[in-house]
């Protein structure tokens, strides 16, 4: 088992992953800004108190901020961070609007606001093919090599040798495929076609849930089906098949994620799987210890993460905004302030919430409850 990353180095790589994902997903808003010719504000990296900046010759405050997690870039017109209307602006000659994201066409203010997720998944898709470009893409065919006995596999009738085509309807290229899939279960039946000599067979089969360890000794609940994988291969690819195998990875991340909040929301799944704050940071050192490529790969699905979250439909998130948008395209006139007021309170309140309970948790993950009752006792 490998020791645990200090503290210190902890902090300082979840802190820098967190700058470099502000940094591409705000670069996203800033860019599609300039685009349409919106005034901007300032582009901050944090939060509150502003630690040191410059201002660059179109106005722009480039700044960065004493709490170093998240950031803005704030249109000249908003009122605030969150992007709500400064009501004055409302009031301007038409000569001083036309350069204010407000009066902008919608469909530019969504494509503005839009643009940050995309980045992120953008961000994502360069890193993973920069990796297949220069280390290969690692490919196992869908065949079993082997059974575990008294296994879920081998109870359902799943032999060495049998190529696994699909499951739940799924096709399947890869035997990664089957891991993303059965991991990311919650230990439901599963429909799953096998060939088998060319013969094809339909398979009901139900994976196990267990608990594994990691290399750091963290526990992993998982589904397992208990077959084995053949010899993986590496193949060497080219700039574009490599950006569309990357295109194809982040995909299926997005809809794993998808997933997994969907088994939370229908209590398939414990809320106590979706890690926090502290869980990420603590994942991010450990991955930073084992090197710069694991460290960099895990950036890849953060910002895949950050990108999807920023796109849920909750006010004061990205996904929020297109909401309200989607709503003013079907009322053909703004939300009133009032309710943009409420929506965005709510939403912060729900996020808040969210937060709250998913640090509870990591607290947990971590042992500090156990501590502090042994402590306490």
């Amino acid at each position: 088992m490998l020791p645990q990353p200090g503290l210190g180095f902890t902090l300082l790589t979840f802190i820098v992953m967190i700058a470099v994902l502000v940094v591409v997903h705000e670069g996203g808003h800033y860019l599609a800004g300039r685009f349409f010719g919106v005034n901007i504000d300032s582009f901050a990296v944090g939060f509150g108190k502003e630690l040191f900046g410059f201002d660059d010759r179109r106005g722009t405050r480039w700044k960065l901020n004493l709490i170093p997690l998240g950031g803005y870039v704030k249109f000249t017109g908003d009122m605030n961070e969150a992007s709500q209307i400064d009501p004055a602006v409302l009031l301007l000659p038409e000569a001083e609007r036309r350069s204010l994201f407000v009066f902008k066409p919608l469909w530019q203010r969504a494509f503005i606001v839009a643009a940050g997720p995309v980045v992120n998944f953008l961000f994502a898709i360069a890193i993973l093919a920069s990796f297949y470009v220069a280390l290969g893409h690692p490919f196992t065919p869908p065949v079993v090599a082997g059974v575990t006995a008294d296994g879920p596999a081998a109870a359902a009738g799943i032999r060495p040798g049998d190529r696994i085509v699909s499951i739940d309807g799924d096709a399947i290229e890869r035997f990664e495929d089957i891991v993303n899939i059965v991991m990311s279960g919650t230990g439901e039946a599963m429909q799953i076609v096998i060939d088998r000599d060319g013969a094809r067979l339909s398979l009901r089969v139900t994976p196990a849930r267990v608990e594994t360890v990691d290399r750091f000794g963290n526990v992993v609940k998982h589904g397992r089906l208990g077959v084995s994988r053949s010899g993986r291969i590496v193949e060497d690819v080219s700039l574009f098949p490599a950006i569309g195998y990357g295109i194809k990875d982040t995909g299926e991340i997005i809809v794993t994620i998808a997933t997994t909040l969907k088994q939370v929301v229908l209590a398939e799944r414990s809320l106590a799987d979706l890690g926090g704050p502290i869980k990420t940071g603590q994942v991010t050192g450990q991955q930073a210890s084992l090197g710069i490529l694991p460290f960099i790969a895990f950036m890849a699905f953060f910002s895949i993460n950050l990108g999807f979250i920023n796109l849920l439909p909750i006010p004061m998130l990205d996904g929020g905004h297109l909401l309200l948008y989607a709503v003013e395209t079907v009322r053909r006139r703004p939300v009133g302030a009032k309710t943009q007021e409420w929506a965005f309170m709510s939403g912060f309140a729900a996020l808040m919430t969210f937060m709250a309970v998913l640090t509870w948790n990591d607290l947990g993950s971590v042992g500090v409850w156990d501590r502090l009752t042994g402590w306490l006792g």
